[in-house]
Order: structure tokens, then C-alpha cells, then sequence
């Protein structure tokens, strides 16, 4: 209520009085309409982060020797989260006793997304992308999360000419990249370099060379290393060859494929002395450590009311170690910096994997840890979240 100021505030004295009858005869002359079961506000969210998401393998065709793509759409009839074209989706797989997850880089637009459809390409090059790409079945289904990532494209902290370079199956976060740009979600001049060593172990190429005759932003440059080819480049990505193509000093750069790649082209850029944020590295999983007749530890384990007895061996991360033993642990990037499987260290020795500590401050001083890059140095015991 709206209250003026009467001498000596006798007034508004009668008018607090009567504050609270007022408000019931309000409420009973008010209308009994039921409130509704599902706000827009709630939908919207719903829609934008759906978190875990059971889906159905719908098509699966060979790329290359060793890529394989694989198209999915939710069991649930549902359209895939909105994203940002370069982000990633993490798929969790159940081999024998184990229930593993991997990332994987999305293929497809963010408006194919919305259409239903989200495509991933696989290469087979581990224990879960073996599985993905030698023995996964249309019709299987799956446990997704909802794509993540901050490999992507930002306006504001990004120049308007971008420079990708990828090898490999590195390629696929870019297809999602030039597929955003040629559909007009996204506003920048884009100079891709794709590395192989040869033609056929170049994937997407059609497709690549479809998207560049409709999209004027998009100049896609094929580099081999092993053999000449009639539309290529020989060679390696080096400054010399990006200089052709693009202007180095005002470009920012994305990069996604393997480390020797990457210490390749960063030593190729140093001569510039390009601000950090001016090149990305799409992170890689944080593996095994090289370590000869690891030790053997126990990893005690609480998850909600239940508590677990684990072994870890020195050179794994304490994240493979819960999944190899079937744990149903949170994760999704495995490189340390979504923090998504932040768990409380309650006692033991670890050791963090070098330059992957994505920690805050207050979780190093509190004692929380990120099991994805954490490898244990003495028999430990936290307390971890679980996953859905």
C-alpha cells in the first residue's frame, strides 16, 4: 500500500491497523484459478540444459579408415539443446564391467541440433572410440550430457578473421564452425588449414568443398604431408604457408589435433608474439602417465549413502579408476577445466597433472579435487558426486 504522511503519523498508524484485513478480504475476493504445473521460464531452461540425455545411435557410415561418424537423436522425442558451434557432447558407454565416457567434438550445426539430429565423428584410437567405431549398432542407445565446451567462437574477445587448423579427426569441431557460418548463426572470415598425411585420410572433404561454394566467409586449405595431390598443398602448416592465406598478426587462431601439432604451429606463431587469448587449443583427455611398475593403491569412495573400496593404480587418474570399477562418476571434458566432476579429497596423497589444474582457489584451500587429471600417490579417500 501506498502510505502519505499524515501529522503526527496518526493516519498512517489506522492505515497499518488495517494492513492485514485488508490483505484477506483481497485474497478472498481474489480468483481460484489453479497455478500453473510449468512455468515458461522453467521450459526454457529445460530446453537449454537438459543435463544427462538418453539417445539413440540412428546412423553410423565410415569417413576414413579409422573415423567413423555417428548420428544420434533423443529417445525421449525431444530437439538437442541449443549450443555454440565448436563445443563438444560427452557419450557414456558400458564395455564389460565398465561404465566409461568420452568427449567428442560436435559435427553438426547448432540448427541441425534443434532439428533433432546431433552427429559426432569418432576415430579409433583408444578403448571407448574402439568401441564407438567398431562395435556400436544403430538402434543401440546411450547416455549423453548436454554439449559444453568453450572452444568456440566469442565476439567479444575474438578477431573477426579466425585461422583453424586441424589434424586429423581435429576437423570436427570446424565442420560445426563453417556449417554455422554458412547458415548465417555466426559473423566471422574463416581460413581453415586441414593437415593430413594423405587424400584419404582427409574427411569431410566433400562436404568442406560443398560449404565453401556457398559461403563466401569460408577458405578451406588442404595440406599433406605424405604425397602430392591435385587441389593441395605439400607439406606442414607453417607460418609461411598461413602467411599466403591469411593475415597472422590480426587473426585469432583455433587449433584441434594432436600435441605434436600443437607444439608445431605454437613454435611457427612465437615470431609474432600473439596475445594468449588470440590462440585456442581445443583439450585434449588427460591420459595414463608413463610410469614403469605403477603402484597399486585402494581408493575409498563415498557416493550419496553408499561407500566403495577401489583399486588405483599410481598412473591413472582417480576418474579411471571409478569407471573401470562400473561407478556411475560425473565427468565430462577430462582435461581438467569444466571442474563437472568436482569431488571433497577427505585424506591420501595425489599428484594433479602438469598444467591441468583448473581448480579455483577456494576449492585448493577447501580440498576439492577434479578426479579427471588427479593421480594418486598413497591409498586416498573422497567423496564424489554421482552422476545422474
Amino acid at each position: 500500500m501506498n502510505f502519505k504522511k499524515q501529522p503526527f503519523g496518526f493516519m498512517d498508524m489506522l492505515r497499518f491497523k488495517k494492513l492485514v484485513p485488508n490483505r484477506r478480504k483481497m485474497l478472498a475476493e481474489g480468483p481460484n484459478t489453479p497455478l500453473p504445473q510449468e512455468y515458461r521460464t522453467n521450459t526454457l531452461a529445460k530446453k537449454l540444459h537438459p543435463g544427462y540425455m538418453r539417445v539413440e545411435l540412428t546412423a553410423a557410415r565410415p569417413l576414413t579408415g579409422t573415423i567413423r561418424e555417428l548420428t544420434f537423436r533423443r529417445v525421449d522425442g525431444e530437439a538437442f539443446p541449443f549450443f555454440r558451434a565448436g563445443q563438444y557432447a560427452s557419450i557414456q558407454v558400458k564395455i564389460g564391467d565398465s561404465l566409461v565416457s568420452r568427449p567428442y567434438s560436435i559435427v553438426s550445426s547448432p540448427r541441425q541440433a534443434l532439428a533433432g539430429e546431433l552427429v559426432l565423428a569418432v576415430e579409433n584410437a583408444g578403448f571407448v572410440s574402439g568401441y564407438l567405431t567398431q562395435k556400436a549398432q544403430v538402434g543401440d542407445r546411450f547416455v549423453m550430457t548436454e554439449p559444453s565446451g568453450e572452444f568456440h567462437y566469442e565476439t567479444l574477445r575474438d578477431s573477426r578473421s579466425i585461422v583453424c587448423i586441424a589434424g586429423g579427426s581435429g576437423i570436427t569441431p570446424f565442420m560445426s564452425m563453417a556449417a554455422s557460418l554458412a547458415d548465417g548463426d555466426e559473423d566471422y572470415q574463416m581460413t581453415l588449414f586441414y593437415g593430413a598425411r594423405t587424400a584419404d585420410q582427409l574427411a569431410y572433404r566433400a562436404e568442406l568443398d560443398q560449404l565453401t561454394a556457398r559461403c563466401k566467409g569460408l577458405k578451406v586449405v588442404y595440406v599433406l604431408s605424405d604425397e602430392e595431390c591435385p587441389g593441395c598443398e605439400k607439406g606442414f602448416v607453417t607460418a609461411k604457408l598461413m602467411e599466403q592465406y591469411a593475415d597472422i598478426a590480426s587473426s585469432t587462431f583455433f587449433l584441434c589435433g594432436p600435441q605434436a601439432m600443437y607444439d608445431f604451429v605454437e613454435k611457427e606463431l612465437a615470431p609474432y608474439a600473439l596475445p594468449k587469448k588470440a590462440v585456442h587449443r581445443d583439450a585434449g583427455c588427460c591420459g595414463d602417465l608413463p610410469v614403469e611398475n605403477p603402484a597399486k593403491f585402494t581408493l575409498t569412495m563415498h557416493m550419496r549413502d553408499e561407500v566403495y573400496t577401489i583399486p588405483a593404480l599410481q598412473n591413472e587418474t582417480l576418474l579411471t579408476a571409478m569407471e573401470r570399477a562400473g561407478l556411475n562418476a560425473p565427468n565430462k571434458c577430462r582435461a581438467g577445466g569444466c571442474g563437472f566432476c568436482h569431488s571433497k579429497w577427505l585424506a591420501g596423497e595425489y599428484h594433479v597433472a602438469e598444467g591441468r589444474d583448473g581448480r579455483r582457489e577456494a576449492d585448493r584451500k577447501f580440498g576439492f579435487i577434479h578426479p579427471c587429471v588427479t593421480y594418486p600417490l598413497s591409498d586416498m579417500e573422497i567423496d564424489v558426486p554421482v552422476a545422474y
